[in-house]
């Protein structure tokens, strides 16, 4: 009994900390930061990053100016990553250091409310990279479309379909368009724009604040370079 409450006085802490630290971040005035990684695994634990893309977002409109794309020059088994990716290890062998993105990265990361689709999986990965780097600990604060997606379908559906949470069909659940798929840079491209039509689908505006998302469970904080307590 005791542990049980002290889990729920946790969670409520870590409640209320997020709200404060969403106070006064409406849609219209936060910097958005979409990113995507290509992975060379599923598992977080042995899982290297291969190329890694982002652009930048605010008040519904996407910067272009701010995309980003790099490959990631790695030695690591690659899985079936080479033919769902296209990336080879002679493509990777041509890549730039995982560091030099990441070193690009940093001063976005604190500045903008990130946003995934499948947050946990992306940060884990970067996660991981922040403590093979030794890079400095930062609390990071995202949003996850998958999230979004998910909690509109659990209204609809008992059982959730096969695939329905995926990038593209939640795309087109949406009625946007089609886009490539598994690049890093398109699908953080294609990312940015669903959280911007999943918005409106909330009945949000650019007046609206963050925190009215908070219900969903998909508006999160996490910690990058800090091993996860198991």
């Amino acid at each position: 009994m005791i542990l049980q409450w002290l889990k729920r006085q946790l969670a409520l802490n870590a409640g209320s900390s997020l709200t404060k630290q969403l106070s006064g971040r409406y849609f219209n005035n936060t910097d958005l930061l979409a990113i995507d990684v290509e992975l060379t695994s599923l598992d977080a634990k042995v899982t290297d990053i291969t190329s890694i893309g982002w652009v930048a977002g605010k008040g519904g409109q996407l910067s272009l100016g701010s995309c980003e794309y790099f490959v990631i020059k790695t030695s690591a088994a690659l899985g079936q990553s080479p033919v769902i990716h296209g990336l080879t290890h002679d493509i990777l062998a041509q890549g730039k250091p995982l560091a030099v993105s990441l070193d690009k990265l940093m001063p976005l990361l604190q500045s903008s409310v990130l946003v995934f689709h499948n947050a946990s999986l992306d940060l884990a990965a970067l996660n991981k990279a922040f403590i093979e780097l030794s890079l400095p600990v930062i609390d990071v604060i995202y949003i996850d479309t998958l999230k979004l997606a998910v909690y509109q379908l659990n209204k609809q559906h008992q059982v959730l379909p096969t695939n329905s949470a995926t990038l593209t069909v939640c795309r087109q659940r949406l009625d946007l368009p089609s886009c490539p798929e598994h690049n890093a840079l398109d699908d953080a491209l294609a990312t940015i724009q669903l959280l911007f039509a999943q918005f409106e689908q909330f009945g949000l505006d650019q007046t609206s604040p963050l925190s009215q998302l908070l219900h969903t469970k998909a508006v999160g904080k996490y910690r990058l370079g800090e091993k996860q307590k198991r």
